[in-house]
């Protein structure tokens, strides 16, 4: 039996004190995990601790994924870089991908292959045409699918994703998910991710956990 992606036992997180505790999880490779629940239950102090961005305060975290770009994070708040364009943002994700061996080992050839693979995820995303354009000029919705790209680039094998099917129509929201399920089934990884919609939820996620079942403290994430 394959080891799983990630395995999460007796975990507390929060800022002053426990947003949530006792959250127990483990999520195999192939799968999709969407995290449900009222607003303030702390979801996304979970994912970002998950994420390495902010300590436990106890339990445990054990990832199987690669030290260098295992883990891809599409945080609400985006993170682009708004004066650059849509080729540098994604181009960020390849470079944090990358082994250290192949780039310095051959920088021609990685050069040629970075940039094929930039413009084969911004084509996934449907953004192509707007691939020179920098971040400031686009859609909030057209930004998201950056953020995915950025992230499919990175080539991970956990993808953490706090809401980012927000502010996409249907027809895009549909075209992510399919792309994300694809991803993750493609290549044997596994996603996390946040999601306020139930409906979303069940669309892409193979099981949902809902975090009012485990220890929460009512307050406000920060």
């Amino acid at each position: 039996m394959a080891k799983p992606i990630v395995k999460i036992k007796d975990l507390s997180v929060g800022y002053n004190g426990p947003l949530v505790s006792g959250f127990n999880l483990e999520i195999k490779p192939g799968e999709i995990v969407a995290i449900v629940g009222t607003s303030g239950l702390g979801k996304t102090t979970l994912l970002r601790t998950i994420a390495g961005l902010i300590p436990k305060l106890s339990g445990r975290i054990i990832g199987n994924v690669r030290r260098r770009g295992g883990i891809g994070y599409i945080p609400q708040r985006l993170g682009l870089v708004r004066h650059a364009s849509v080729y540098h943002n994604v181009e960020l994700g390849a470079r944090c991908g990358v082994k250290i061996n192949d780039e310095s080992g051959n920088i021609l050839n990685w050069s040629k292959r970075k940039s094929v693979l930039i413009h084969q995820t911004v084509k996934l995303v449907g953004l192509t045409e707007k691939i020179n354009e920098p971040i400031r000029r686009l859609s909030g919705g057209q930004q998201r699918r950056v953020a995915t790209a950025r992230t499919i680039a990175q080539s991970p094998e956990l993808i953490l994703a706090d809401e980012f099917l927000s502010e996409l129509d249907k027809e895009n929201a549909d075209s992510i998910i399919r792309l994300m399920r694809d991803y993750v089934k493609n290549n044997n990884s596994a996603m996390l991710l946040v999601e306020h919609h139930l409906d979303r939820a069940n669309q892409i996620a193979d099981r949902i956990v809902d975090l009012g079942e485990f220890e929460v403290n009512s307050g406000e994430e920060e």
